[in-house]
């Protein structure tokens, strides 16, 4: 098993998967980083080896692909032995609007990227994560479960199962060294946040780096706290 503390963060090609990606590198972990395009996460480990002399694993892969989730784990244990940290953090906004105007392909991709590939995901890499020392998981979710809404229905709905299912692996692992919590950031100055409020100020609102920057703590060893919902601006 490596001694290496490694931190695997999907949607880690911009946003808050990005800045978070960058915070657990300068905080020394080996970064696994997942997201579609290659080009973008070829920027991030360019601005990882500046910042901090090493590399990440660069892992192109769409979660759509709901299939190949389930084939990262051999190659990481095979190479690891062991996940330190999971931020799930991808996620997909999908249709904003009336609910039946949704096209099926557009509730069923943003159901299988914000709840089935996490899902995957715990399947996948639950073992890996128990291997480590002190595994912590983190799993994004949205102001919108607490505050439903009009209009924003596919995404509220993959959310809120998002939660339910997080909660539900969290109190199987009572017993466990492996803590999960779910981590709200509340409106930050994100392209998704600005593809759903276009008229929004973004002057106004918190950073990825801001939020990264709290967020990491959580994946950390030092964080004791299990099946929480953490708010940001709680913080």
């Amino acid at each position: 098993m490596s001694n290496t503390s490694t931190a695997l963060v999907t949607g880690a090609s911009q946003g808050i998967g990005r800045a978070a990606a960058l915070e657990l590198a300068r905080k020394g972990m080996h970064v696994i980083a997942i997201a579609r395009s290659t080009d973008a996460l070829e920027s991030l480990d360019d601005e990882i080896r500046a910042e901090t002399g090493q590399s990440a694993t660069l892992i192109t892969l769409d979660l759509k692909d709901q299939e190949t989730i389930d084939g990262l784990a051999a190659p990481l244990l095979k190479r690891f032995g062991k996940i330190d940290a999971l931020l799930a953090n991808a996620g997909m906004l999908g249709t904003i609007g009336p609910l039946q105007s949704a096209s099926p392909r557009s509730f069923e991709d943003t159901i299988k990227v914000n709840l089935m590939a996490n899902w995957r995901l715990i399947r996948a890499l639950e073992p890996l994560l128990k291997a480590a020392p002190a595994g912590r998981a983190v799993f994004m979710t949205s102001g919108v479960v607490p505050r439903p809404r009009a209009y924003w229905g596919p995404y509220m709905a993959s959310k809120a199962g998002l939660e339910a299912m997080v909660q539900a692996w969290a109190f199987e692992n009572e017993q466990s060294s492996l803590n999960i919590n779910l981590f709200d950031p509340g409106a930050t100055a994100t392209d998704m946040r600005f593809t759903a409020m276009p008229g929004e100020d973004r002057s106004t609102l918190p950073t990825p780096e801001d939020v990264a920057a709290r967020l990491a703590y959580y994946l950390t060893p030092e964080c004791e706290l299990h099946n929480q919902r953490i708010v940001y601006r709680d913080l």
